[in-house]
């Protein structure tokens, strides 16, 4: 009976219960970020594929479209400058020239006046460059780098100044450079554009020498240089680019400026290629607009600005990536 008997909880014949079973929980997939479980998300993603692909190809296509947009007047200005102008006065449009020629041009390289307007337009936008760089970039350097009285007044008088209409300012620029007796002449015209471009590009080159650190002078000069040492070395080629582009504003403004030129310069052997360019444009009794001499005279007049381009195409990107970004 005895061996019948249970075991006490703390004798070591006492057996132990067998641990709880405990049940599995159900385990969740893991989640994208998006929402889709990783593992069921293989085949919708495999769908999305050809949807962004046919995103991505309208997106092209569209850019292309654009393109051809753009580029077709351009395309059509150098079309028509080949042809005669019997066939661009005809009611049925030439997009290809097969029969084209140099006549055009040859006519107005051996006419009068271009020649005298070319030398005019150079020698206008070149010196209207070369003083609005110099004023504007001494007034950024004196904006950014000093601390003077009225340096928020003389910076809000030069976005006041670039508000104000060029329509109202013709009589008093017109009686200004007449008291002068710079009627005519290259450096009347120069006078007028270099105040016309100096305000923005003071404007733009403000924060192009901002974002060049003052503390790369302060190093430079800790190591022996002298200020303008130190600012010709570190300082002047890092805004090289900033110059750059600022020029070129200068550049397309001077040399397609026209009624500026119309106003100051009323003399015959004095005009610029856009007044020069006029002048084929008013048709008299005895004859009619040339416009293959037209187009061929717009095309030249693009060369310049063109070959331009190419030579600054690189410090301008440069420039104007580093002018968005300050530090």
């Amino acid at each position: 009976m005895s061996d019948l008997a249970p075991a006490r909880p703390g004798s070591a014949g006492a057996t132990r219960s067998a641990p709880p079973v405990r049940t599995a929980l159900p385990v969740r997939p893991a989640t994208r970020p998006d929402g889709t479980a990783a593992g069921r998300g293989t085949a919708p993603a495999a769908r999305r594929r050809p949807v962004r692909r046919a995103g991505r190809a309208l997106l092209s296509l569209a850019a292309i479209v654009v393109s051809l947009l753009w580029l077709f007047p351009v395309y059509w200005m150098v079309s028509s400058s080949l042809l005669p102008n019997v066939l661009l006065q005809s009611t049925r449009p030439t997009f290809v020239p097969v029969d084209g020629s140099l006549d055009n041009y040859r006519a107005v390289l051996t006419g009068s006046g271009f020649p005298g307007a070319l030398r005019m337009s150079l020698a206008v936008t070149l010196l209207t460059v070369l003083v609005v760089l110099m004023f504007a970039f001494l007034a950024a350097l004196a904006i950014s780098r000093f601390r003077f009285r009225g340096r928020k007044s003389f910076v809000l008088a030069v976005l006041l100044v670039q508000m104000l209409p060029a329509e109202g300012l013709f009589i008093a620029q017109y009686k200004l450079i007449g008291s002068l007796n710079l009627l005519n002449s290259v450096l009347g015209v120069t006078i007028i554009y270099v105040g016309a471009v100096v305000p923005f590009t003071v404007w733009m080159l403000r924060g192009f020498v901002a974002g060049v650190p003052i503390e790369l002078e302060e190093a430079a000069m800790v190591d022996g240089l002298s200020r303008t040492q130190a600012f010709l070395r570190i300082t002047f080629p890092l805004l090289a680019p900033g110059l750059v582009a600022s020029g070129v504003y200068a550049f397309l403004q001077a040399w397609n400026e026209f009624t500026v030129a119309l106003v100051i310069l009323q003399s015959d052997g004095a005009k610029t290629l856009p007044i020069w360019l006029r002048s084929f444009l008013q048709a008299s009794a005895s004859r009619e607009t040339d416009w293959g001499q037209v187009m061929a005279s717009s095309t030249l007049i693009a060369v310049p600005v063109i070959i331009f381009f190419l030579v600054v195409q690189g410090r301008m990107t440069s420039g104007l990536m580093s002018g968005a970004v300050k530090g």
